[in-house]
């Protein structure tokens, strides 16, 4: 248990679906209710195919490329550093490439479910690349399921926070969630710090051996 608690409070931190509300709102602005839940569900749905697809090729991601699993931590970690630096600095949309023009593009979309939201909005580099290193890692199967589980949990929050971004939204106003994110940036700039050092520790290992 709480193995399992760790890896969905890392993920969910890196993935920070809070920070998503006020884009989320902002390519749905014409959405119905039942409409926005619909995209909610499709979100969460994708969003989840997209990272298990990536955690189950972690290994054959790793050996096709020739990367090591202590380059991987050293890369994923930066990714995940520069994206936590960005939320502490009040810059989520921009640091998963949501630009103006991205933006412009989603809202003349008919389906915005699969991109931008669940990819790279949600899914990002960052997720993707701590998902791939956990399975490199993490060689026992009951401790690949308890991931998959906690992917699935954070999809289900996802799914969550979406239906009821509306009034998360009333509730904590634009303040409180970049205030969240924040909170959220220096958490994840940690993990970041920590997956750098743990590659670097582990390349001086191997490299002394």
């Amino acid at each position: 248990m709480e193995f399992f608690i760790t890896i969905l409070a890392s993920l969910f931190t890196v993935v920070n679906p809070l920070g998503a509300v006020p884009v989320w709102l902002a390519l749905t602005p014409d959405y119905s209710r039942v409409e926005r839940n619909k995209a909610a569900l499709m979100t969460g749905i994708y969003f989840f195919l997209i990272l298990m697809s990536f955690f189950l090729a972690g290994t054959f991601i790793l050996e096709f490329f020739g990367i090591s699993l202590h380059a991987m931590r050293i890369a994923g970690g930066l990714i995940i550093l520069s994206s936590g630096y960005a939320l502490l600095n009040g810059k989520f949309a921009e640091s998963r490439a949501m630009n103006k023009k991205v933006r412009k593009e989603a809202l003349e979309k008919t389906d915005i479910t699969f991109s931008p939201m669940a990819m790279p909005m949600l899914s990002g580099p960052g997720s993707i690349s701590l998902l791939i290193s956990m399975y490199a890692e993490h060689v026992e199967w009951d401790s690949r399921i308890l991931i998959a589980v906690a992917i699935f949990t954070t999809a289900i929050l996802v799914l969550a926070i979406l239906r009821s971004a509306p009034y998360l939204f009333k509730l904590l106003g634009v303040g409180g969630i970049k205030a969240l994110s924040r909170i959220m940036g220096f958490l994840v700039m940690a993990i970041g710090i920590e997956y750098i050092i743990a590659g670097i520790v582990g390349l001086v290992s191997s490299l002394a051996k």
